[in-house]
């Protein structure tokens, strides 16, 4: 048994500001970008997906300005789930945090799974369980050992996927405009394939179902503020942060989109594997296969890191206010809640399980749950913004006194919360994730009448959260 630190139960503030900003990366860019590109673009053209991702980013940017205002005022790693119960209503905050932690612990079986599956490239005789046991032994222990080994392990997985855009960009931005030659003596395409292809191929539908997947892709953001409890003068790296992931993250997937959207025919993009593959065997860059396979397990790995950290983080927040086991609470002596991350560790093995044996039903519904709880909290950051203000300003706060301010209140708040919304429902369109619905209505009523039924009494909305003191 760990020793644990009974009486300090707070966690250390031992992440910086390139920490935070490559934790954010790290839940972000994966096989949404390596593999799932290819659909956007046949789903809504080349023109049609860049506009799925402006908008998309536009929607991030606004639900970051939110969290910033939130998570400077009152930096703790509850974030999001904190500030729903605080501000909005205690049996919210309790559905938020559970439907929050299931989702990533359920996400982290997905990417050790697909991880497992990728190695079967380089072994294919071997059994896939082997890896994602290697690979969950692995990020256990960089979990276990503080928060800044797992900052510095994210760092540098995210350091690799972000080079492998850049690389990407520069070498498939140069081979599309004829600076490089391709293989087999074929010419530039220049911009012939937006030219050829219509606005909207599949029509205004094709549009908003790759809008859907395009929004969720760019979930992660909202990891600067789980780690705003363990981030060294939060004031500074926290703005910092967030500037840097929505800027940068909505550059690397614009400008990705549109050189694959220029190097690759939008009808040939959406039946190969991974565009990124073909674009850099195009150039003719030795074992490109190989290469963005490494890339691709760097970036499950890395979504599968970020997501243990963001799980374990929640349900230590959870137990601090009376809505898990105190027994989830502890900490060890370099500040990780360790029963926290163990049961995170045992719910994601287990959903491995449903993977083999309940594949069709049981992990089909996790996974839909896991995808729609990064969502539900987006517009929890929405709401709680606007709820603390109004709260802030009811007891005599002033705004000037608000080291980072979410502009054009309450008008951008209000954009945000209504965007979230639109694309929350808007899954009842689209027959592949309509299943989330299904299963996330159940999980927030079962939430709802738990709550009612046996904690309400125990656990009062708190008021006494102010802003950090200069």
């Amino acid at each position: 048994m760990p020793s644990m630190r009974e009486e300090q139960h707070e966690l250390q503030r031992s992440l910086k500001s390139r920490h935070l900003f490559m934790i954010s990366l790290g839940g972000i860019i994966g096989t949404g970008l390596f593999l799932g590109s290819g659909y956007t673009i046949s789903s809504a053209g080349p023109t049609g997906a860049i506009v799925s991702y402006l908008v998309g980013g536009f929607i991030m940017y606004l639900t970051m300005l939110c969290l910033g205002e939130l998570s400077v005022a009152l930096p703790v790693a509850g974030s999001f789930q904190t500030y729903t119960t605080k501000f909005i209503s205690p049996a919210l905050g309790f559905t938020v945090g559970w439907l929050y932690w299931l989702g990533w612990a359920v996400t982290v079986a997905l990417e050790l799974l697909s991880s497992g599956l990728l190695m079967q490239r380089w072994f294919p005789h071997s059994p896939v369980w082997i890896w994602c046991a290697v690979f969950a032994l692995a990020l256990f222990l960089l979990n276990a050992l503080s928060a800044r080994a797992f900052g510095e392990t994210e760092f540098w997985f995210s350091s690799i996927k972000v080079s492998a855009i850049i690389l990407f960009i520069i070498l498939g931005g140069a081979a599309m405009f004829g600076f490089i030659e391709m293989k087999g003596g074929q010419a530039a395409p220049l911009l012939g394939h937006y030219a050829q292809a219509s606005l909207l191929p599949n029509g205004i539908t094709g549009l908003l179902l790759t809008m859907i997947t395009v929004n969720f892709s760019f979930q992660g953001t909202e990891l600067i503020g789980i780690a705003a409890g363990e981030s060294a003068e939060p004031e500074k790296t926290i703005p910092r942060s967030i500037r840097a992931t929505v800027w940068r993250t909505l550059i690397f997937f614009v400008l990705a989109i549109f050189v694959l959207g220029g190097l690759i025919p939008y009808e040939q993009a959406g039946v190969i594997e991974s565009p990124f593959v073909v674009v850099f065997d195009n150039i003719g860059i030795p074992y490109a296969a190989d290469i963005m396979n490494f890339v691709i397990l760097t970036a499950l790995l890395s979504v599968a890191n970020s997501g243990m950290y963001a799980a374990t983080r929640m349900l230590w927040s959870l137990s601090k206010v009376e809505m898990a086991s105190p027994a989830l609470g502890r900490l060890t002596k370099k500040g990780v809640p360790m029963n926290a991350l163990l049961l995170t560790l045992a719910i994601a093995l287990l959903s491995l399980l449903s993977s083999v044996f309940a594949k069709d039903t049981v992990y089909l519904w996790l996974i839909s749950l896991a995808g729609l709880g990064a969502q539900v909290g987006w517009i929890s950051i929405s709401a709680s913004q606007l709820a603390f203000r109004k709260q802030y300003l009811a007891k005599g706060g002033k705004v000037a006194d608000l080291k980072f301010k979410t502009p054009l209140y309450p008008v951008l708040p209000l954009v945000a919360l209504t965007l979230n919304i639109v694309v929350l429902l808007s899954l009842a369109f689209d027959p592949e994730q309509r299943v989330a619905l299904y299963c996330a209505i159940p999980f927030t009523i079962f939430c709802l009448l738990y709550y009612h039924f046996r904690l309400k009494n125990k656990i009062e909305p708190g008021s006494d959260l102010q802003p950090a003191e200069e």
